[in-house]
């Protein structure tokens, strides 16, 4: 699993321990584990709807704690079948929101936030790697653990080796105007690039923190009048989107993006096909 998905997962299992270290009175042992009954996982997923936990957060939390009791039955720990008896919380299905392709190309544009008080070099980063996360259909994480010696070799093959989740690695296409974006950035970068260490640094010459590259998105909202959903992971929804309205193959989107499943990929069908109706309802005579 991916480093954040290990780190989520700590976290709900820790949050599920205390809650229980409280609703049983002391902190439970694998055999209170095993005793757990299906109202007692109940009561703790009210408890974090109490504390404000939205629907899908909750899905997600159930899922790592359905994992740890995974965790202890393959080592002979026990198991903990309540928390496979309860239901995971339903919630709407929404679809992803992409840019339009103007806007979507307009990100990488630095002279959209030459008036802010930053270094040439720092605006030449953020035009890069949203550049990229479009031109490429990179997640942010991604995009930042690019080493630059995986930038070397894209001169020859118009393509770089990216290593998405569950350390799965793919090939994706790297545009011409993507690659002189990165190039620009790298000479203007004060910092030594070597070939293993990272490629986007942040300010001090350490690795890219993602919030950088979301508050350089916020930055740009304003300036585009792009609304809350134009976020970075948003210009890899742009992406796919783009590619099917232009007739891209469902199987070699799913294999661009690193989707393991082509019902992932699938969801980007019905928004095309969402747009397909707003045309037509907005410029049929009898619509």
């Amino acid at each position: 699993m991916s480093g954040k998905t290990v780190e989520a997962y700590a976290r709900d299992v820790r949050q599920f321990l205390i809650f229980l270290t409280e609703h049983l009175g002391k902190p439970p042992n694998l055999r209170e584990l095993g005793k757990l009954a299906p109202q007692d996982v109940r009561a703790f997923m009210a408890a974090r709807r109490t504390d404000g936990m939205s629907g899908r957060s909750l899905m997600r939390n159930l899922a790592g704690l359905r994992s740890f009791a995974r965790f202890l039955e393959r080592n002979g720990k026990g198991k903990v079948g309540a928390l496979a008896a309860v239901r995971a919380p339903k919630i709407p299905k929404t679809l992803p929101k992409p840019l339009p392709v103007k806007e979507a190309k307009q990100v990488a544009d630095a002279d959209l936030r030459a008036g802010e008080p930053r270094e040439q070099w720092i605006l030449a980063r953020d035009a890069a790697v949203l550049a990229l996360l479009y031109g490429s259909g990179l997640r942010i994480s991604e995009a930042l653990g690019l080493v630059r010696e995986v930038f070397q070799g894209a001169e020859r093959t118009d393509a770089i080796t990216v290593t998405g989740k569950g350390r799965k690695q793919r090939m994706v296409p790297l545009l011409p105007g993507v690659f002189q974006l990165i190039a620009d950035y790298i000479s203007l970068c004060p910092y030594d690039l070597p070939a293993g260490g990272p490629l986007f640094v942040g300010a001090r010459g350490g690795p890219l923190s993602p919030r950088i590259i979301q508050l350089a998105m916020e930055r740009l909202r304003g300036a585009l009048g792009l609304p809350d959903s134009a976020t970075p992971h948003a210009l890899r929804h742009s992406f796919a989107t783009h590619l099917l309205a232009r007739g891209g193959d469902l199987r070699a989107i799913q294999e661009l993006l690193g989707h393991a499943s082509l019902s992932t990929t699938q969801i980007y069908t019905a928004v095309d096909t969402e747009r397909l109706m707003d045309v037509y309802r907005s410029t049929h005579p009898r619509a």
